[in-house]
Parts: structure tokens; sequence; C-alpha cells
């Protein structure tokens, strides 16, 4: 595992993309200090809170809210069942994650994605979920491999659906995405990968949504094929050139349909 010290210089040179991870990072430093055991970056304060952000960070990562989508904290509240003071709180971590934004009018909504932030994006992306799976094609273990089977089996019935269900799909493709990063055995590595996907999450719909041919033509069921055939490989190098095909592909073909400003 990479020392604290690298980690927390690759996340100030990324700026405001590292900040919910520089948090973690300085509480493990803490606890090596100290002789403690590390700490599972998973644990937080089960709050009610917390687990509204974690929900509302779901619809997010999942694309159910697209770019532009205006939020309602009423309506939010109704769906989540919990009253407006939590919902207040987790919308103000995801606006501090970037990943809402706040209007002069008040309102909330998810940030409209421009030509620039998304090739932004898609080079941070490339780098730190490049490294990743990388790290995962030396690293994974027999349970791990049996997620990641299921995750992409899920995702490729749904491509070769007659009338595919593209906001299943979405959900099967970050499933499958995480589980290959998890394989890497890197803790510390998921909540940086997490911040980024509160962004990228809801441009998915400007892909996988975009009609049913987009999924049947099987780019990122082939690209998920190669990282499955390369892991069981282990080999680091052709499962991060897959990944690298997948995100890539993924932004052009955003990029080309020419609605972004």
């Amino acid at each position: 595992m990479a020392p604290v010290g690298a980690w927390r210089t690759l996340l100030r040179r990324m700026g405001t993309w590292g900040h919910k991870a520089r948090h973690v990072l300085d509480d493990r430093e803490q606890h090596v200090r100290s002789g403690l055991a590390e700490p599972d970056v998973d644990e937080e304060p089960t709050t009610l809170g917390h687990r509204t952000y974690v929900e509302l960070s779901g619809l997010l990562m999942r694309g159910e809210l697209s770019p532009g989508d205006k939020v309602s904290l009423r309506s939010l509240a109704l769906r989540l069942g919990v009253s407006m003071q939590p919902v207040r709180q987790a919308v103000d971590r995801l606006v501090a994650d970037q990943a809402l934004e706040v209007l002069p009018n008040r309102a909330v909504r998810v940030p409209i994605m421009t030509a620039a932030r998304l090739k932004e994006i898609t080079t941070v992306r490339l780098a730190i979920e490049g490294f990743a799976v990388q790290q995962a094609a030396k690293a994974w273990t027999d349970e791990d491999m049996a997620a990641i089977e299921m995750h992409d089996l899920a995702f490729r019935k749904e491509c070769r659906k007659r009338n595919p269900d593209q906001a299943r799909a979405v959900v099967e493709n970050r499933d499958l995405h995480f589980s290959l990063y998890r394989a890497a055995q890197l803790p510390s590595l998921i909540p940086i990968i997490e911040g980024l996907w509160l962004r990228i999450g809801p441009v998915l719909n400007l892909d996988m949504r975009a009609s049913p041919e987009r999924l049947r033509m099987g780019a990122a069921e082939r690209c998920h094929a190669d990282m499955v055939a390369a892991y069981k490989r282990r080999d680091s190098r052709g499962a991060r050139a897959a990944l690298e095909a997948d995100i890539t592909g993924t932004a052009k073909f955003i990029a080309s349909r020419g609605i972004l400003p």
C-alpha cells in the first residue's frame, strides 16, 4: 500500500477532488502514529444525517439524477422517509463535494456538465481508476472474482435484451466497476473514486440511457469482458488498457452528441 504521505500529495494536487479522502487519510495516519489498528474507512457514525447522505450519494452514483435536475428538499425527505433536517445536512455535504450546487434563488440542482468539465473528470478518472484496476488485477481474491463475475453477467444480460432496462444497466455498470476497484485491497482509494462517481454518475445518463441501441452495440460490454479476462490472467496492464478504453469511449460518445455546453 502506498504511504499516507504519497496519497496526500496526490490529493493536494487534485484540489477539491480529494477533500473528503484527505480526511480519511488524516484519520488513518493518526491511528498509525498512536499504534492503534488501521481504521476501516467505511466506518462513520450511523447518524440519520450520514445515512441520508449515503442514500443521496447512491442516487447520484446510480445515475438516478441527471445533469441539470432540480432537487427539492421536501420531495427528497418524502422519498427517503426522513425529516428535512437530515436532508439539509446531506445536501450541504454534497454541495461541498461539488456533486450538487445551490443556485442564486437557493434552488438545488445537479451541476450542468460542460465539455471542459467532462474532459477534466475523464483525465482524473483515467489516473485514479486506472491505478485501482492495475493494483486489483494483481491482488484479487476468489471472493472478489465471484462478485466481479456476478455483476459482469448482470450487465451483459441487460445489454443483450431486446428491450434492455437502461436504468438497471447503469446500476449494474456502477456495481461492476466498484467490485473491480475494491479488489485492489486499498480501502483508502474507494472514497476518492466515490467522489469522482458522484460527479460522473449523472452524466452516464447521457450515454447508457441515450437509447437501447447504445447498450446493444456492446462497446461497454466488450471493455468489461476484456477487463475481467485480464484480471483472470493477473494482467495489470491489460486490465488498465481495457478500463481506459471503457472510460474514454464513454466520454467520446457523450461529447459527440453535441449536447454539452
